[in-house]
């Protein structure tokens, strides 16, 4: 089964891919950034004036510390005929509606290739948010000039979100919120960093770029990289990234899973707490349905498809539907599921909510 989704694969230095995928998603951009602007005055109080002067800044701190990811970026806004600031709002726009979202989505799951099936690493999750957005994402496909290539999951104008690279390098991922969070000067935004990561060829500078990136925003990194057949085995690691700091979970028993709130004793205030919801209990559903399904043996994609299809705490479940009492701004579902096999350099995705659809399958490589 095909992807459910349209792929835009494009090729070249950072500007070219940049400049072609903007061409391409031109009407989904123009549409993402008139629902964001929306989004960013109803939720933040945040006019278009204002929305552009965060993004000028988002720009300068972006350049300074990811330049090649700016210069993608920029090429963007170019190829799309869209206002430069505004697509860097668009990428900051979890750090400029900081606090308002109430109960952010997202289950991740991490396996050891040593307790898979295929002896490969797999790193999952759902991708839950406003159902509008469904209609405004694509998957990036990407070759740079030197051949380094990145598939991930994205919305319209943004560069990144859960994918994987042909190093065997793969992230997943799940908002936080801490009282740190919030726009500043010098900040990088939540989506550039995802990016950057992503553009890393070894697990340890994917950490060096989680660590040392300048950030207004809380957010978790599950990371994973495949081994070497014949030499060394896979890893994962999952971190938690606060504005100034950041706590490190591995897996115990071969995995790790991970839900929206914060796990390790770092020293601030978890939003969670303020907001209660589902990700107090999700995780540890997760991990506990996925070890008592494994019992015995080792896991494979089957396993993780059917965690993410689970419902118990319906509708706030892993596998999330809208609840029609919530607020508007405040529905939320899965947009769409997520599986990653590092080892074959393998994304796989399925329309959400996953219980009613299937998950299809593409390989890194660009024709």
């Amino acid at each position: 089964m095909t992807l459910p989704i349209s792929v835009i694969s494009v090729s070249g230095t950072p500007a070219e891919c940049g400049a072609a995928y903007g061409a391409a998603a031109a009407p989904l951009i123009a549409a993402n950034v008139r629902l964001y602007l929306r989004r960013f005055h109803d939720q933040a109080g945040l006019d278009a004036t204002a929305v552009r002067a965060a993004g000028a800044e988002f720009r300068r701190a972006s350049t300074a510390v990811h330049p090649r990811v700016a210069a993608m970026l920029d090429a963007v806004a170019e190829g799309a005929g869209a206002g430069v600031e505004e697509l860097y709002a668009l990428n900051g726009r979890t750090e400029l509606i900081y606090g308002q979202r109430r109960d952010g989505g997202c289950t991740s799951i991490g396996v050891l290739d040593t307790h898979t099936t295929s002896g490969n690493t797999l790193l999952g999750q759902n991708w839950d948010w406003h159902p509008a957005q469904r209609e405004a994402m694509i998957v990036l496909q990407t070759r740079d000039e030197r051949g380094f290539e990145v598939i991930t999951l994205a919305e319209a104008g943004m560069l990144a979100k859960a994918g994987l690279n042909s190093a065997g390098l793969g992230v997943c991922l799940n908002m936080l919120g801490s009282d740190r969070d919030g726009p500043g000067e010098g900040v990088v935004p939540y989506h550039v960093l995802l990016r950057a990561v992503l553009e890393a060829d070894h697990l340890g500078g994917a950490l060096r770029v989680a660590a040392r990136t300048p950030r207004g925003a809380s957010l978790n990194l599950l990371l994973g990289q495949a081994g070497e057949a014949g030499r060394y085995g896979g890893e994962v690691i999952d971190v938690e990234v606060v504005p100034g700091d950041l706590g490190v979970l591995h897996p115990v028993d071969g995995f790790i899973t991970h839900a929206n709130h914060i796990e390790t004793p770092l020293p601030v205030h978890d939003r969670q707490r303020d907001f209660g919801g589902a990700s107090f209990f999700r995780g540890a559903r997760a991990r506990r349905l996925l070890s008592d399904r494994i019992a015995g043996r080792k896991a494979d994609e089957d396993d993780l498809e059917a965690v993410f299809r689970d419902h118990g705490g319906y509708p706030m479940a892993i596998c999330r539907h809208v609840d029609e009492r919530d607020e508007p701004l405040e529905q939320a579902e899965t947009v769409y599921s997520v599986l990653l096999d590092l080892d074959e350099r393998r994304f796989g995705l399925a329309e959400g909510p996953p219980c009613g659809n299937k998950y299809g399958f593409t390989r890194l490589g660009i024709s």
